[in-house]
């Protein structure tokens, strides 16, 4: 079982070949008062050894150690976690290459980070990240982000014409949708893609240099293009990494949509985490998360972010759904009968149960890809989301607390009991709600 750290601090392990490094990591971390370094290591052997013995809440590894300087920060993370399933991973890294995150994020994006470090001493990034994944967070640094949704093509090889077709070829996109793009007719474009594969099939029969590593590339792309689009939608909000090749969106542009907000939280979770073990309680969280991204998503619903217990979720973004409401309350139903069937688990255990409330509020909202060079993430602001947080703390264990207007907007009536209206912070008119009691 993890040692943990004292003080209700988190306690990290830190593995790194390069001396100066490590002690210069190590620095920033000690400077927060809520992170401990409860051991250090130079190689892979060392990282296993002590990192197993201290049983960290978080590991922060260099990629490339002894003994053979590949990837032994990555495989020792997934050792560790096989062990501790609960231990959170910050992967430190002077690559931008994108294959890295998609070994990293292989098993999916609960727990990891990936940051550079020739930006890692910009801001507090460290430590949110080691704050983030200790409670089965993500973060990955937007040059990945952006290694992701670029094409995948050697550069200089082909004309910017040929790129771009090739790209879309790469995407799987028909004929169809690229003579859309291209302001041209399907015929034009077939056409185009014979001429271009079959001077690249005659060029390498020749054995002209580069054209049978274009054909290559092509293959290649596809394949890349598949394990990258399925490790960027684990991290980002489902749809958006699609939206944002299709779209291609820039950090702070927004849009008006018409959406439900879901926000649900562990009720009582202070006096949990005050006595349990932090490995096991991370582990509990972990199980939480998934449960709850399953029922969000099994109704086509967006999930948002985690944030400590708290859950935020939408339906009716980034794609527009006319039913948004209705998705958003069937969500909130599966939420809960989820967790009721962990509950029975953890009960079997001896493990101590979570009941979540839940608040739903549907209105117009702004939807943005924001942040910085540090973080990126996909957000909603306005009215919508804070009168969501509040409904969402009226709610006991069991219950789901609606908006006026998301009960106006329910195309099924529900049975639910009117509350008296009252008023919440940040709002002079009181607030008409509706309660759906524990089923």
């Amino acid at each position: 079982m993890a040692t943990g750290a004292g003080d209700g601090s988190i306690s990290v392990f830190l593995a790194d070949d390069n001396v100066i490094v490590r002690e210069g990591v190590r620095a920033m971390l000690v400077r927060e008062a809520d992170l401990e370094v409860v051991g250090v290591a130079a190689d892979y052997d060392e990282l296993i050894a002590g990192a197993v013995e201290a049983a960290p809440q978080v590991l922060v590894s260099d990629i490339r150690m002894p003994p053979s300087f590949q990837r032994e920060g990555i495989d020792a993370a997934k050792e560790l976690r096989k062990r501790h399933p609960g231990t959170g991973v910050v992967i430190l890294s002077q690559y931008d290459d994108p294959e890295y995150a998609i070994s990293l994020l292989a098993d999916g994006a609960a727990g990891y980070a990936y940051l550079l470090k020739d930006r890692v001493a910009e801001g507090d990034q460290l430590a949110q990240a080691v704050r983030a994944v200790a409670t089965g967070g993500s973060m990955l640094d937007p040059s990945i982000v952006e290694s992701m949704v670029k094409p995948v093509t050697e550069e200089g090889q082909l004309t910017a014409a040929d790129e771009d077709l090739l790209h879309q070829l790469a995407q799987g996109r028909p004929m169809k949708a690229i003579a859309v793009t291209e302001g041209t007719t399907a015929a034009a474009v077939s056409e185009e893609v014979e001429r271009l594969f079959l001077r690249l099939a005659q060029q390498a029969s020749a054995g002209v240099a580069g054209s049978l590593r274009h054909l290559r590339l092509l293959h290649q792309a596809i394949v890349e293009r598949e394990e990258q689009g399925d490790a960027l939608s684990r991290l980002l909000p489902g749809g958006l990494a699609e939206k944002l090749r299709q779209e291609g969106r820039h950090i702070g542009q927004s849009e008006t949509v018409e959406v439900t907000v879901l926000m649900s939280d562990i009720r009582g979770y202070s006096a949990i985490a005050e006595d349990a073990e932090p490995t096991q309680l991370a582990s509990q969280l972990n199980t939480h998360r998934a449960e709850m991204n399953r029922a969000i998503l099994s109704e086509g619903g967006t999930v948002m972010q985690f944030v400590g217990d708290a859950v935020m979720a939408v339906c009716g973004a980034p794609f527009p759904q006319e039913d948004h409401a209705d998705r958003a309350l069937a969500a909130a139903r599966a939420m809960h009968g989820r967790q009721e069937a962990v509950n029975q688990r953890w009960k079997a255990d001896g493990l101590p149960p979570f009941g979540i409330g839940i608040g739903l509020s549907t209105g117009t909202a702004a939807a943005a890809l924001l942040g910085s060079e540090e973080r990126l993430e996909y957000t909603l602001v306005g009215d919508t989301v804070n009168l969501t947080q509040r409904l969402q703390q009226w709610a006991e264990a069991g219950e789901i607390i609606l908006s006026h207007p998301t009960y106006e907007a329910l195309t099924t009536p529900v049975e639910c009991e009117a509350l008296e209206p009252a008023t919440v912070k940040g709002r002079h008119a009181p607030v008409n709600a509706y309660r759906i009691p524990r089923q």
